[in-house]
């Protein structure tokens, strides 16, 4: 007997789900050679200014949109920018931020824990790079009367949310960097966003400059971020 293609719970509208399914073996290698894929990815401060096309960002960003959210509220805008003044006032007001925070408010340690990464209070890749995508997270929403309402698990949401958009920028073949120029109140303010969002990060997207370096460093292994139970 056929299962209906949808039905009714608690008065909502549920729909069929339909799932890839593999045989073990399938699994294994399918899952390994998305490890390997996943595994080439890095981030990359030394950026092309070859422009990206609009709608691959318009792609990614709906990629980024499949997260699981808290309640399904959602709770995330992402801003692209390419626009070059925008860009540079960006960086400009970055700058200030990250002088701030190498001079005076990160620690020794927290310093020398960069430098194998190679990066300063200096950011051109704010005005090289040909698209900026700025996360920003929805703490609440506006109801139609101008009351307000939380969002729920904002934080996980977005962190979901982009850490997928970062996947799909891999697999576009392009890079991008976390930044997270904080406090971010500035981004708010350069792009007249409303009072229920707040920057969440910062992901300059394009290709990278040729030759780019990255740093060679080592992932954890399975055994140093992994506890089983069977």
């Amino acid at each position: 007997m056929k299962s209906p293609n949808s039905i009714h719970i608690n008065g909502y509208k549920h729909i069929s789900y339909q799932s890839d399914t593999f045989s073990e073996k399938e699994m294994v290698l399918k899952s390994k050679s998305f490890h390997e894929w996943l595994d080439k990815r890095r981030s990359v401060r030394d950026f092309s200014d070859t422009p990206v096309p609009k709608e691959v960002i318009e792609n990614l960003i709906r990629s980024a949109s499949t997260a699981p959210s808290g309640a399904h509220k959602q709770p995330w805008t992402f801003c692209a920018i390419s626009n070059p003044a925008l860009k540079t006032k960006i960086r400009k007001e970055a700058e200030v931020e990250e002088k701030e925070n190498y001079e005076n408010r990160m620690s020794e340690r927290w310093k020398k824990d960069l430098e194998p990464l190679d990066t300063n209070m200096n950011k051109p890749f704010l005005e090289i790079a040909p698209w900026l995508i700025i996360a920003f997270k929805k703490v609440y929403e506006f109801e139609e009367d101008g009351g307000k309402h939380n969002n729920y698990y904002v934080n996980e949401s977005i962190g979901i949310a982009c850490g997928m958009l970062i996947s799909a920028i891999h697999n576009a073949g392009l890079v991008t960097l976390t930044h997270t120029p904080s406090p971010m109140n500035f981004l708010a303010k350069i792009l007249d966003r409303p009072s229920n969002e707040r920057a969440f990060l910062l992901l300059p997207v394009g290709y990278p400059k040729f030759p780019a370096y990255v740093p060679d460093l080592d992932r954890k292994g399975l055994d140093q971020m992994a506890v089983f139970y069977e």
